[in-house]
């Protein structure tokens, strides 16, 4: 059974899709790159594009074990494309997840027609969890479109004739290679359980072992995917011990795991995950939910469908949508983007006429109020505007969670280009990516005097936090600037001028 739609409200949903997509577009360069994940991975591609080294990423000149490249890749393209600004960075990762949405519409269409593949476009893009991450400079857009490639190609390669059922058996295997490429063994767990599990459930073992070219195609991804992990392997020995091991393992299983060389590992409590998906699914998640709380008393009746046989398409759906959850519900470090691969499934499922939430669009109903009938697209409406709001309003502030706005200030008050900036702590990411690397960081304190014995006058930034324990001697010989997101930027003491002295007191 497929959807019905009227015209008025196939162009409704096409506004929805074109909103979103044109918000995401105009705001990808309106707000400064964050720290510390869109600023550390913008910056590991700034020095990939400056070293030239496109083989082993690198963060302050040292090896970048944490993911594989090809995020990396794509960042480093548009930045040497573009130049480097934010717009640059996260250009790639739109065309992922375009590329994302552009595979669950063709199987929707394949499957239930075009309203459905209508419907699940706007599902996908307007939910929370999609629209962010859809142009954020991560992992997680490359690997998404891998898992989705793969979980795609899958069933068709089941379903289509000889002709090219070939073709989307070696996308299958493509789809691992991106995986591999963009997040590592992860991207093999996220796809193969679930099809093992609805191979076992639907005993498709035949469809499962003759329709795919196995051999050949393990071959074509080990041949796109390894040869990287060899050549890092090589260069930099001890990654695939940190890589496999370390991420694959003591991050999901090892509470507070603390040999993370890049960040510090997100402990949350077991099955935090669910609480997640319901944030990351907004405001499709809600809808969901009370859609099922409403249908409460068919509680009975839903059993019985699943144990007299859920049809292989939905029952492939759902396998795809939960194990996300399933798997990281087990974890001790999660992060929400954990539940992304799951998405495009959900937004499949929403627009199938046997999970239909919006009963409304149905031909038999098509008639019983256009309020009814706008509630879906209005629901999808919601994401767009709202995150273009926030964004809009976002740009106008000073700017939170990133060191652009103290960089220029610094640009506009040197003198000269030879004025450092001197960070006394560790310098945030998205400091060396606004200033090309060349800002410096100073841990202890007392090595600041070789700086200040030089004839050239430099800045200096430190957390308003830490002011108190810089030595009297250091806070006499600086003058505070401004305050700036928690960092005060000072400048040397020049031409006789006295420190000001309230806000060194503080």
């Amino acid at each position: 059974m497929h959807i019905f739609l009227s015209m008025n409200k196939r162009n409704w949903i096409w506004g929805v899709i074109a909103v979103a997509a044109v918000v995401r577009l105009i705001t990808l360069g309106s707000y400064p790159l964050t720290d510390n994940t869109e600023a550390r991975y913008a910056e590991v591609a700034r020095e990939m594009v400056s070293t030239g080294n496109w083989v082993s990423p690198q963060l302050h000149g040292q090896k970048f074990w944490a993911k594989p490249p090809l995020s990396i890749w794509a960042t480093a393209l548009g930045l040497k494309v573009f130049g480097e600004n934010e717009f640059a960075a996260r250009f790639p990762h739109l065309v992922f997840s375009l590329l994302t949405i552009l595979l669950v519409y063709t199987i929707a269409r394949k499957q239930k027609g075009s309203e459905s593949a209508r419907m699940a476009s706007l599902v996908l893009v307007t939910s929370c969890s999609f629209f962010i991450a859809s142009s954020a400079v991560m992992t997680d857009a490359a690997l998404l479109f891998g898992t989705t490639l793969s979980m795609v190609a899958f069933w068709r390669a089941l379903g289509e004739g000889e002709r090219f059922r070939r073709l989307w058996g070696y996308l299958f295997f493509i789809g691992l290679a991106i995986g591999l490429l963009a997040k590592g063994p992860v991207g093999l767990v996220l796809t193969f359980p679930p099809i093992g599990i609805w191979v076992i459930w639907k005993k498709q073992w035949r469809a499962f072992l003759l329709k795919l070219p196995w051999i050949s195609g393990l071959l074509l991804t080990g041949a796109l995917s390894l040869p990287w992990y060899f050549a890092a392997e090589t260069r930099t020995p001890g990654f695939l011990e940190y890589f496999i091991i370390g991420e694959h393992w003591h991050r999901f299983l090892t509470p507070g795991w603390g040999g993370d060389l890049y960040g510090s590992a997100h402990s949350q409590p077991r099955g935090t995950i669910c609480l997640m998906w319901i944030m990351a699914a907004f405001p499709w998640s809600l809808i969901a939910i009370g859609a099922w709380l409403k249908n409460v008393k068919k509680y009975r009746k839903s059993i019985s469908y699943f144990r007299s046989g859920i049809d292989d398409w939905s029952a492939y759906l759902l396998l795809w949508t939960v194990f996300p959850m399933f798997l990281f519900s087990f974890a001790g470090n999660i992060l929400w983007t954990y539940v992304l691969p799951g998405m495009p499934a959900f937004a499949l499922i929403m627009a199938d006429v046997r999970y239909m939430i919006l009963p409304s669009f149905s031909k038999n109903k098509i008639r019983k109020g256009w309020r009814r009938h706008m509630a879906g697209p209005a629901a999808g409406l919601i994401v767009p505007v709202f995150f273009g709001l926030m964004i809009f309003i976002w740009s106008f502030i000073p700017y939170k969670g990133s060191q652009k706005y103290l960089i220029s200030q610094y640009r506009e008050l040197r003198p000269e280009k030879t004025n450092r900036l001197i960070y006394l702590q560790t310098r945030p990411y998205s400091a060396e990516f606004y200033l090309s690397g060349n800002a410096l960081e100073v841990i202890d304190p007392g090595r600041v005097a070789a700086y200040l014995k030089d004839d050239i006058p430099d800045f200096y930034v430190v957390k308003q936090s830490r002011l108190c324990v810089l030595p009297a001697t250091l806070k006499n010989r600086l003058l505070p600037l401004g305050l700036y997101d928690g960092y005060i930027l000072l400048s040397e003491e020049t031409n006789g001028k006295k420190a000001v002295r309230v806000l060194a007191e503080k």
